[in-house]
């Protein structure tokens, strides 16, 4: 177990394991793979909850669904995830069909319509299958366990083009209490958020209230989820979810409370750690790509022109292809829309200096090939005009996202 000085890096855990959760997925026939497509997390109590989505004017019926829910109480008992199919620009069918996962995950386990959240992912502009999605429901609640395997059939129901399941899991005291913080999280392509990931859901057993929650996880979804690229196309689905079951025994969390900076941080960290793993499963890609802003006159400045070169097809090109083409860098940066003084730009790629107040650096192109076919490439851009920073992650562009993306739906 790996550990900072705040919290502990928690490497098996998992969505059940702060206290009070249950997970499970099956297969229902959404795929045309025997893969998973229906899931979902469970609390034994009513959960404190948070919400923040996409967004795109093409907001799918889950959302809506899911604001409404979220909206009421500020409780959760349950998220109910299918995959395969975005119930996204379905019209009123489509509507009707996320009320109705809603209403029988509800029924199903006892708790009421209200206190259920809704996700999907897949094929945009297809009503759902809801015999299947009924059957599945019905066979739902018997697959749900507060174990590993629970946890892990979950992941695998969330998942559409993604490659690896993504997870992460801290723990840190609070009050003389042991608070777990954990996540899952899906999104390969369709990949610029605006709000949070594709589809993530946060799990915690901390006693704090909605609105605290949702502060925090919008502070958090910021510097994370924010911040990824892999497309420059935000879904229509992208949603973020957050339950605390509060069952760990902890005195409320406040912006007072001592512990609530500590709190902050692990859930930041969790949320970047499921967002870089986004970044690096993007479709068809072969490695992670980090570009670090410092300098800049602001840190939302910084953030521009970080997610600007991140989103930059020709670099991603380049940077898939090995090709030390600090050009195209230095372009995105002078294109994002920010105060840069083009006279005192300096570029790295790695440790490689390629750039130094604008001049180009004689570097050995040998030894920046060798770095740039890593499977991680960090490109540090500093402005020396201000304090502002921001790190943004991506992925390479290659042959491979074409050919995914030229057949989705078939």
């Amino acid at each position: 177990m790996a550990s900072n000085n705040l919290f502990d890096i928690v490497a098996d855990g998992s969505v059940t394991t702060p206290r009070g959760f249950q997970a499970g997925g099956l297969h229902c026939g959404l795929k045309k793979t025997t893969r998973h497509d229906l899931g979902a997390i469970i609390c034994e109590v009513p959960a404190s909850a948070a919400g923040v989505y996409t967004t795109n004017v093409f907001q799918a019926a889950p959302i809506r669904v899911t604001k409404e829910s979220i909206g009421e109480e500020g409780l959760l008992r349950g998220v109910i995830v299918n995959s395969g199919n975005a119930n996204a620009c379905t019209g009123k069918q489509g509507d009707a069909d996320a009320f109705e996962m809603r209403a029988k995950f509800a029924e199903a386990i006892g708790v009421p319509a209200a206190h259920i959240a809704v996700a999907s992912t897949g094929v945009i502009g297809e009503n759902l299958k809801m015999d299947r999605v009924r059957d599945g429901i019905a066979k739902l609640p018997a697959k749900l366990a507060a174990d590993v395997q629970g946890a892990a059939d979950f992941n695998q129901a969330i998942l559409t083009t993604d490659l690896v399941e993504k997870t992460a899991c801290v723990r840190l005291e609070l009050d003389g209490q042991v608070v777990h913080i954990a996540g899952a999280a899906k999104g390969s392509g369709m990949i610029h958020p605006n709000m949070a990931t594709m589809l993530g859901f946060v799990t915690t057993d901390a006693a704090i209230g909605s609105a605290e929650l949702t502060t925090l996880l919008r502070q958090a979804t910021d510097l994370s989820f924010n911040m990824i690229t892999v497309d420059g196309d935000t879904s229509t689905n992208d949603m973020l979810v957050a339950m605390a079951s509060g069952l760990a025994g902890n005195t409320t969390l406040t912006p007072a409370h001592p512990g609530w900076n500590a709190f902050a941080e692990a859930l930041r960290y969790v949320c970047e750690v499921l967002a870089k793993a986004i970044a690096r499963d993007g479709e068809g890609a072969t490695k992670l790509v980090e570009v670090q802003v410092r300098g800049a006159v602001s840190d939302d400045a910084a953030q521009a022109i970080a997610k600007t070169v991140i989103g930059s097809s020709l670099v991603k090109s380049a940077v898939f292809g090995a090709d030390a083409n600090w050009g195209r860098i230095i372009a995105a940066v002078g294109r994002a829309g920010q105060p840069v003084n083009p006279e005192t730009v300096d570029i790295r790629l790695g440790d490689i200096v390629t750039l130094e107040q604008s001049r180009p650096i004689g570097f050995d192109e040998e030894a920046a090939l060798e770095y740039l076919k890593g499977d991680t490439v960090v490109i540090h851009v500093d402005l020396h005009m201000g304090e502002g920073s921001a790190t943004a992650w991506g992925c390479d562009l290659t042959y491979d996202y074409v050919r995914i993306n030229a057949a989705y739906r078939t």
